[in-house]
C-alpha cells in the first residue's frame, strides 16, 4: 500500500472554532515505521492548552459529544503521547497562540490509516482545556486527562492521494 491521506474539517457547536487536520501514513509507517503525521490548523480557541485526541467514534449526530469516548481500541488507561501506558486516541496538547490559532504538528505511531486499529471513520476533537496526561490526580485523570468540554471536532475521512 502507499501512501495514505485523511482529513477532518473541525467545526464547533458555537461556530467560532473551525479549522482543517490532515492526516499522512506512507507506506513505510503502516509496516510500522514512522508513524502517521498530523497536520493542521484550528482557530476561533482560546490560547493556552488545549487537549487534542481522536475518539471512538465517527458520529456527529449530537455535536461533538455523540464521537464516544477516547479511541482506545487496547484497553489502557489515559496517557500522554510518549507513555506506553496511554490510548491510542491520546495525543496530548495543542498551543494555541494569542491570536487564538493552534498549529498542529505530530507524529504518532498508534494513529495508523489502515489496518485493524485504523482512526478512518473515528473523530478528533478538540477540548475547552489542557490534558493533565493521567498525571493530574483528579478522578478523570485515567479516563479523560481532566480536559473539559469538546469545544470542537470533525470526522476522519478518506482523502484523494492526489
Amino acid at each position: 500500500m502507499g501512501t495514505v491521506k485523511a482529513v477532518a474539517i473541525i467545526s464547533g457547536a458555537n461556530n467560532d472554532v473551525k479549522g482543517a487536520v490532515h492526516f499522512i501514513q506512507h507506506a513505510a509507517a503502516a509496516a510500522g515505521g514512522g508513524g502517521t503525521q498530523v497536520k493542521g490548523r484550528i482557530s476561533g480557541l482560546t490560547p493556552g492548552l488545549h487537549a487534542f485526541h481522536i475518539h471512538a467514534l465517527g458520529d456527529t449526530t449530537n455535536g461533538c459529544i455523540s464521537t464516544g469516548p477516547h479511541f482506545n481500541p487496547l484497553k489502557k488507561d489515559h496517557g500522554s503521547p510518549t507513555d506506553e501506558e496511554r490510548h491510542a486516541g491520546d495525543l496530548g496538547n495543542i498551543v494555541v497562540g494569542s491570536d487564538g490559532v493552534a498549529e498542529i504538528s505530530i507524529i504518532d505511531k498508534q494513529i495508523p490509516l489502515s489496518g485493524e486499529h485504523s482512526i478512518l471513520g473515528r473523530a478528533v476533537v478538540v477540548h475547552a482545556d489542557p490534558d493533565d496526561l493521567g498525571r493530574g490526580g483528579h478522578e478523570l485523570s485515567k479516563t479523560t486527562g481532566n480536559a473539559g468540554a469538546r469545544v470542537g471536532c470533525g470526522i476522519i475521512g478518506l482523502q484523494s492521494a492526489v
